[in-house]
């Protein structure tokens, strides 16, 4: 075909979109690669995703789009959970499957054994985070330098695994559901287990299945939104105050919704609370009222933390 007569594709320009998109990242992809995937297929003006998740992961990725960014720190602070495959026996020079195995011992650990040595990392616990990471230091990734054969100083963190319960165990391979505090490294629980089981391990696999109040069950995969029209796209996405799910609601009449949105504190006669998510006046009972932002109460005055604009509130609750 000449190429005069060849048909031009039309590049479709970028829009507005608003939500939360949960993805099911797959094996193999960064973060980021699936983000830009989605953003792209949605068209949409902004996106972020609210904590990486390495590629050999997979599993939940909450994605916010346009006004829903403003709160995507409450994902990336909330708790989270992972079912991780633990390769007993054998500990690697990243601490997961994608490193040269540097050494290997026989397991002889029952499962009375494996218990007691979860146990042991239950509760508040100092990590050492590991070099194959992406925590930074001096604007580099750690893993970067560890490519290099550098190594950096770390400054052990505090965190709290709140349960870890034993999904299978047939030695050498342990299967674990774990619950934690954001910045918790798998990776580096997995080898702390290996260690106290005196024979080493490495994470063979690692899936997370919840952030927060988000879970896997309402995912979608790459694939499966690539197949999608347009509407059906905009069909996947969650409101933004899913993120804040669990925190008190406070509801405002529409005089005092408007002067929230303005950034002026308002009186109440609720108890003090750290945080809050904030709506106008419900129409009825089966729709409630806009979200509006969220504020913390203190001393009976309701303050704005994190505000949506009136167009962003419209868009919104379209």
């Amino acid at each position: 075909m000449d190429s005069a007569a060849r048909p031009v594709r039309q590049k479709l320009p970028r829009r507005a979109v608003h939500g939360v998109l949960l993805i099911d990242k797959p094996l193999g992809w960064t973060s980021n690669d699936a983000l830009q995937k989605a953003k792209g297929l949605l068209r949409a003006e902004k996106a972020g995703h609210t904590g990486t998740l390495d590629p050999l992961a997979t599993g939940l990725l909450p994605l916010c789009l346009g006004a829903a960014t403003k709160f995507s720190q409450v994902s990336l602070d909330a708790d989270k959970r992972y079912l991780a495959t633990l390769r007993l026996g054998q500990r690697s020079s990243t601490g997961d499957g994608e490193g040269q195995i540097v050494e290997e011992h026989a397991v002889h650990a029952t499962l009375a054994d494996v218990q007691a040595a979860c146990m042991r990392f239950t509760g508040p616990i100092d990590q050492l985070p590991p070099m194959h990471s992406a925590l930074k230091h001096e604007g580099k990734a750690l893993y970067e330098y560890a490519r290099q054969g550098v190594e950096i100083e770390r400054a052990v963190r505090r965190v709290v695994i709140h349960h870890i319960d034993i999904v299978d165990w047939q030695s050498p391979l342990l299967v674990i559901d774990v619950s934690c505090s954001k910045g918790t490294y798998i990776r580096t629980l997995a080898e702390d287990i290996g260690t106290a089981l005196g024979c080493g391990a490495h994470l063979a696999g690692l899936r997370r299945t919840a952030s927060g109040p988000l879970d896997v069950g309402r995912a979608i995969t790459l694939e499966a939104l690539a197949a999608m029209s347009d509407i059906e796209r905009e069909a996947c996405l969650l409101p933004a105050d899913v993120l804040l799910a669990g925190w008190p609601a406070v509801t405002l009449p529409d005089d005092e919704a408007g002067r929230f949105l303005c950034g002026l504190r308002r009186r109440v006669t609720l108890p003090d609370a750290a945080a809050v998510r904030v709506y106008g006046p419900a129409t009825d009972a089966a729709h409630p009222g806009a979200f509006l932002g969220s504020a913390h109460i203190c001393g009976g005055e309701l303050i704005a933390d994190r505000l949506l604009s009136p167009t962003e509130v419209q868009a919104l609750t379209a």
